[in-house]
């Protein structure tokens, strides 16, 4: 991955764009903002951090779970070869894909549905990318990766999670690592906060 030219791409998007209304005037601001639903748009800074961990390259296959505004998805599809993405609600789908057309992105695919449960048709996919949290690791997303690919991922409870860097070694053994600690909204479906 050319960080360079991530960070240039990720300072070029216009976070105004993905936000509406009165959020618009925070979107300069380092921090999430609510994006309807109870659903938020994550703070830039960690959007560029999650997508350092994750390291997509020119000719990765991605699964995106939770595309939201669409912010994380527009940097994953100028970084990778395609990018899968699911989210659970209709209307931010809509909207996100509406905003990702008008930036001219064709290697993108869109799914309304429970993202715990990945999008096996398209698996394996060389990168992972959850922005929800999930109580447990998904067991699902873990199968759909692919051998040497590498998953970024919030864990724990409603209060706080570990954003963990999951990679699956070329023969398959699955190895985890904690970055640090963060907040996110949850992960619907049977991997929500065991509470």
């Amino acid at each position: 991955m050319d960080q360079q030219e991530l960070v240039a791409y990720f300072r070029s998007l216009d976070r105004s764009f993905f936000v509406e209304g009165d959020m618009k005037k925070y979107a300069g601001l380092d921090g999430p903002l609510p994006i309807g639903f109870g659903q938020t748009i994550s703070q830039p800074s960690l959007v560029l951090e999650m997508t350092r961990l994750l390291e997509p390259e020119k000719d990765s296959n991605v699964l995106e779970i939770g595309t939201g505004s669409g912010f994380q998805t527009a940097i994953l599809a100028k970084m990778s070869m395609q990018v899968y993405t699911v989210e659970r609600i209709d209307e931010l789908m809509e909207k996100a894909k509406k905003r990702l057309e008008a930036l001219d992105f064709s290697n993108i695919y869109y799914k309304v549905g429970d993202g715990s449960n990945g999008w096996r048709e398209h698996a394996p996919y060389d990168r992972i990318m959850v922005t929800a949290a999930a109580g447990v690791l998904p067991d699902e997303l873990v199968n759909q990766l692919a051998n040497g690919g590498r998953m970024v991922i919030p864990i724990g409870s409603s209060a706080m999670q570990e954003l963990k860097l999951i990679t699956k070694t070329d023969n398959g053994e699955i190895k985890t690592k904690t970055v640090e600690m963060v907040r996110f909204v949850e992960l619907k479906g049977r991997y929500g906060w065991i509470e």
